[in-house]
């Protein structure tokens, strides 16, 4: 593709480390952000690419070709003078069989190998709780900064995540700190010993402390997703930079299925432009984005590109090499064939966190068939738990996998009817961040709006089937839910289903596995959708 141009004064060596500057400091900051796990490059719907499509020249990213383009571009800025910082605004944990098997291990050696200079925690460094990240962070040669978590209380991680990080770059000190989505406790699994704070109020203070050291350059490096870094922006005088994940959105101003411009422009309490950026996920495009400041240290521009990691990138041979002797052990249980599909499941993270879908349709009815013997009536799975698309074709255990890849059980529990309408108020309730807790289900249809305020009567109708027919929700009779045991353990919000769920058991079988056994039972899936969720 093409890349736009970067155009800045760029100090020589000997300006840069001069005690008074009298020309303008250029910094590229290169960036991935939520590549959850994609170690091996994906296909056009984000999943695990296979090596016939490898073959063909339509796979996209893969740490490899991570590896190669941040060496290129790396090589390439510095031997023009200028000064390059590589940092990724976090969520390296969970997405495919590699976390499964590896957990944080083999994304670690990676990061370690590609020389970035830092990392925020992302809120799925969490999920298999502070153990597993205190155990990432023991083996990273890089810091990894969050300011806005305490985990003073937590003994796996106290006094091992800091807020602020100082770099030297061209002679000039860069100040580096990074926050973290404060509903991390809903969507992962951090436990009850670490606590988060509000993100503005940890950076004012952050950046006053900073400002007060004389240093004028300042960068956060954020995990709360585009619409929070807006409002970060807007009321958090002093930072010159966001590099922000989270929301998995793609800014271009290349690309047609960009979201918004690159960088996005926001107005700060001084009157300053804040220039903020993100690179989508999953390791499809590397950020690159250039910011200069005058001698005062105001940004004066700012201008970049994501880059397009397609196959017109060469995979790093020996990070392939060490990609494939890691893939080894799971190549078996990848390429089982446990059915297929007569067309794509569409499981896109757009689709499946705003309406219905036809990934949410087929996994909410294959945990509503599993359990339908013991008097279950309703299936409720959020949409941020389903991870990626399907192909046409055969399905295999691995293509499973990685839509679901949390390892979640299936959780059956008896609910009122208020209740189970107030959960879905909660599911919507967070729709125009792309949060992942919107609700996919299966022996229910409702209808919601966008058009009056969250927690505010949202969902306008709720039948559910009984006796074959749809019949209105009664609010006063208890019904048979099933739903995962991170929603039915208060994830994603869903805290109506811990607090007034009766008789539950959250051990059932794994979700991917009844999905599995669901797909297999037939003579072949056919996605569909059917009007189950409608927005008025």
């Amino acid at each position: 593709m093409k890349k736009s141009l970067l155009s800045a004064a760029v100090l020589s060596a000997a300006t840069a480390l001069s005690s008074a500057a009298y020309a303008d400091f250029s910094l590229t900051v290169l960036h991935i952000n939520d590549l959850h796990s994609r170690i091996e490059s994906i296909n056009k719907y984000d999943s695990t690419c296979d090596a016939e499509s490898e073959a063909a020249g339509e796979c996209f990213g893969g740490i490899a070709r991570i590896k190669t383009k941040i060496d290129e571009r790396r090589a390439a800025l510095e031997a023009d003078g200028k000064a390059v910082l590589t940092v990724d605004a976090g969520d390296q944990f969970q997405g495919s069989l590699f976390y499964t098997t590896y957990k944080g291990f083999a994304a670690v050696e990676f990061m370690n190998g590609m020389g970035f200079d830092m990392m925020a925690v992302g809120n799925h460094e969490f999920d298999d709780g502070p153990a597993a990240l205190a155990n990432f962070l023991s083996k990273a040669e890089f810091p990894i900064l969050s300011g806005n978590i305490d985990v003073s209380a937590d003994e796996a991680l106290a006094g091992k995540i800091p807020g602020v990080l100082i770099v030297e770059k061209g002679g000039e000190q860069i100040a580096l700190v990074s926050t973290l989505a404060e509903d991390t406790a809903e969507t992962s699994s951090p436990g009850d010993d670490v606590r988060f704070l509000s993100a503005e109020d940890y950076l004012k203070g952050a950046v006053e402390g900073l400002e007060a050291a004389g240093i004028n350059k300042i960068i956060a490096v954020t995990h709360m997703g585009l619409s929070r870094d807006k409002q970060i922006a807007a009321t958090v005088p002093g930072i010159d930079l966001i590099v922000g994940g989270h929301s998995h959105t793609l800014l271009s101003n290349t690309q047609e299925r960009a979201s918004d411009v690159y960088p996005v422009m926001v107005e700060n309490p001084d009157g300053q432009q804040v220039p903020i950026v993100q690179a989508y996920a999953y390791g499809k495009f590397l950020g690159e984005i250039e910011v200069t400041w005058d001698d005062a240290g105001n940004v004066v521009s700012a201008s970049g590109e994501p880059i397009l990691l397609d196959a017109s990138v060469e995979p790093d041979a020996a990070f392939a090499a060490r990609v494939a002797e890691l893939a080894a052990p799971i190549e078996e249980l990848k390429a089982k064939v446990i059915g297929s599909s007569d067309a794509a499941i569409d499981g896109d993270r757009g689709s499946c966190r705003a309406g219905e879908c036809q990934m949410g349709n087929l996994v909410a009815d294959a945990m509503l068939d599993r359990v339908k013997d013991q008097g279950i009536q309703i299936a409720i799975q959020n949409g941020g738990g389903l991870r990626a698309s399907i192909d046409a074709g055969e399905v295999t255990m691995g293509e499973v996998l990685t839509v679901l890849p949390f390892q979640n059980t299936v959780a059956t529990f008896q609910l009122k009817g208020s209740d189970v309408i107030a959960a879905l108020e909660n599911g919507v309730s967070k729709v125009e961040e792309g949060a992942g807790r919107f609700p996919q289900v299966a022996g229910l249809k409702y209808t919601w709006t966008q058009k009056k305020p969250a927690g505010e009567g949202r969902i306008l109708l709720v039948e559910v089937m009984e006796d074959g027919a749809w019949t209105a929700i009664d609010p006063d009779k208890t019904y048979g839910v099933v739903s995962n045991n991170y929603m039915r353990g208060g994830g994603d919000g869903y805290s109506v289903f811990a607090e007034k769920g009766e008789n539950a058991y959250d051990y059932g079988p794994g979700l991917e596995i009844v999905v599995a056994d669901f797909i297999a039972a037939g003579d072949g899936y056919t996605p569909y959708t059917d009007g189950r969720i409608t927005e008025q």
